[in-house]
């Protein structure tokens, strides 16, 4: 018997998951050119604290100082066969907004002929009353580059003299860790979940290394890269490294990776963000084709806030 799949229509005929492409991605812009002029207020986010894709953008909210300037309104935790929901509960909420009961209704709005799979993040326009953006990509790179007159920090997470170098890392990164940890844990072919497991931790090795000379990926501070990476390296102890089945090793087990980790989570205010009941409960009770007893794990251990040491890198 095939093994079925957590999503059929991203699953190749030889076993592999092929993400979808984002489906709207329009674009706020300064000078209004778009029809989606920055504006404080105007736009709202709709998030899952347990989704990595999500959770990048929460940081960059965060770290731009822009959490007055755009809300945000975070999803249920476990999603059923309705998609993602809107519940009250720890760490999540009902949408006040638009009263919305499921996000797959901000779609239909935007496109009711959408019949993909409902993701987040989800960049709402409040005045069209439609999607901006389910592009996370874009999304991130919209708060970091053109909300910046809103930014109550000031802080630069893509800087000229960088991007080049933040570009093609960040691709390798998407590659064979972000993406890459969800090819393996959805594959359903035993080659085709071999190859992207041992791409992860080809990648990660090289990580490894990078970051025994070098206190951060790129520049002299955490810049885009740094987050893209940090969102799936605080998920793969707690859920990819068996849900997954990344499991050669632990990020606990890479001394300048998990150094590296702890200096992230104690920065600023990044702790606030991980949710790990979330995520658990997320990854665990949702994906019923891989874990279908739905039971959720205790573990691991981990202490975070313990010190990294990393300091004395550049």
């Amino acid at each position: 018997m095939k093994p079925a799949a957590q999503f059929p229509a991203e699953q190749s005929h030889d076993g592999r998951f092929i993400r979808q492409h984002d489906a709207f991605r329009d674009w706020v812009r300064a000078d209004g050119g778009s029809g989606f002029p920055v504006e404080a207020g105007r736009y709202h986010l709709y998030v899952s604290l347990a989704c990595p894709w999500a959770h990048r953008i929460i940081i960059v909210r965060k770290l731009q100082g822009l959490e007055s300037a755009i809300p945000m309104t975070v999803v249920d935790p476990v999603r059923d066969e309705r998609g993602w929901a809107f519940r009250d509960g720890p760490g999540h909420a009902k949408d006040t907004l638009n009263g919305f009961k499921f996000l797959s209704e901000a779609y239909m709005l935007t496109d009711e002929s959408y019949r993909g799979r409902v993701t987040v993040p989800v960049l709402w326009d409040r005045q069209t009353k439609r999607i901006v953006s389910n592009s996370d990509d874009d999304i991130m790179r919209m708060l970091e580059t053109k909300f910046t007159e809103l930014s109550h920090s000031g802080a630069d997470l893509y800087p000229k003299e960088y991007r080049d170098e933040i570009d093609a890392l960040n691709e390798i990164i998407y590659e064979t860790v972000n993406d890459g940890v969800y090819r393996a844990g959805f594959a359903t072919a035993q080659r085709s979940y071999e190859q992207a497991a041992y791409r992860a931790f080809e990648t990660l090795d090289d990580l490894e290394k990078r970051l025994s000379q070098r206190r951060y990926l790129v520049g002299p501070t955490p810049l885009e890269t740094d987050w893209r990476l940090f969102v799936s390296l605080i998920r793969f102890d707690p859920v990819y490294y068996g849900h997954f089945k990344c499991n050669l090793r632990r990020i606990g087990d890479y001394p300048n990776l998990y150094g590296y980790l702890r200096d992230l989570y104690q920065y600023d205010d990044v702790a606030e963000t991980v949710n790990f009941d979330h995520i658990k409960r997320h990854y665990y009770s949702t994906h019923d084709d891989i874990n279908p007893t739905r039971i959720v794990p205790i573990g691991p251990l981990q202490d975070l806030a313990s010190a990294h040491g990393r300091e004395k890198l550049k």
